[in-house]
């Protein structure tokens, strides 16, 4: 009987022992992947790190990866599935690659959500099966707009003598959206039509944005002054690049982007105001770190995440740079 009771409690103490371990050598297995399109743009830089932190706190590994194109993507996917992930975040190089890369995902039996930008079918359409985090484009883009009004209205300008450069990605829907919202805007505040002028980019970065914005300007030199708008900050401070090299000055000119991220900080940090007036901000923490917990609990418990979660921006200025980077956690 005695020994009987030894051998039970000594079954107690081992499992009190065991326990704990097994606990977090199971969290340890866990390892999601975290696919960005543009791996080397401070957005998807803090985004990706976001993820990390919160795999490090939760006890879970986070594999950040680039897919800047369709095959670069399923490599990814291939790489993910030989380390033994369970499932993904990403923000694809091209919406419309969805069908795709859920195909790849289910022969692997990965779970997916995306982040920034939503999934397409052939025929345009959003993908609602996969869950997604990200802004309302068209808010946004609304907010930029009303940026523009505003400042313009502080300036004392006549929109007689204002023209709108919309520097466009029409092969992202997530881009028109933006540049739809802000033209949207500036229409409703008695923004003369024919004053907006388009620049499609090749690229949504800086240097595509420039080659994109120099024609224009030259092409319409009668104006006075500029409002430039773009579905990122980076596009934005291409086609201020491009009317500083045209010759105007900064206070001719009222740039404003999207995201709030080193692109934007190190234009507010310069000692002299740019034609850069300001950017809705958005925390791309934030979405690195609520897309990879989500993925985390659907994998770990089968907590299924929102369909679709929008998120919503703050206006980013020279004054209040600062403040508003705190206080997103940018």
């Amino acid at each position: 009987m005695r020994i009987t009771q030894v051998l039970t409690h000594c079954a107690l103490l081992g499992t009190l022992l065991v326990a704990p371990w097994v606990q977090s050598q199971a969290q340890e297995d866990i390892k999601i992947g975290f696919i960005v399109k543009k791996p080397e743009q401070a957005w998807f830089i803090n985004e990706q790190r976001a993820a990390s932190e919160m795999g490090n706190k939760l006890g879970f590994e986070v594999v950040r990866l680039g897919g800047e194109d369709g095959q670069a993507v399923l490599s990814a996917i291939d790489n993910l599935y030989a380390q033994n992930a369970q499932g993904f975040v990403i923000c694809p190089p091209d919406v419309r690659l969805g069908p795709a890369i859920m195909h790849r995902a289910r022969q692997y039996d990965m779970k997916v959500i995306t982040v920034d930008d939503q999934f397409v079918t052939a025929d345009g359409q959003p993908i609602e099966d996969v869950p997604h985090l990200g802004m309302s484009g068209t808010k946004i883009g609304q907010q930029v707009g009303e940026a523009i009004v505003v400042e313009m209205k502080t300036r004392g300008w006549d929109p007689k003598e204002v023209a709108a450069l919309r520097i466009s990605n029409n092969e992202l829907p997530t881009a028109v959206e933006r540049t739809d919202g802000a033209t949207q805007s500036l229409l409703a505040a008695g923004f003369p039509e024919d004053h907006i002028f388009d620049a499609p980019q090749q690229n949504t970065d800086t240097s595509s944005a420039f080659s994109a914005a120099s024609p224009v300007l030259a092409q319409h030199s009668d104006y006075k002054h500029w409002v430039i708008y773009a579905l990122n900050e980076e596009s934005v401070l291409g086609g201020v690049r491009a009317t500083e090299q045209y010759g105007l000055d900064a206070q001719d000119v009222i740039g404003v982007g999207i995201n709030g991220s080193g692109a934007a900080f190190a234009e507010f940090s310069r000692e002299k105001p740019t034609g850069f007036f300001g950017t809705v901000a958005v925390s791309s923490t934030m979405h690195g770190r609520q897309t990879a917990e989500n993925l985390y609990y659907w994998i770990t418990e089968g907590k299924v995440p929102k369909a679709n979660t929008e998120t919503a921006g703050t206006l980013m200025t020279r004054d209040n740079w600062q403040a508003v980077r705190k206080a997103l956690g940018l």
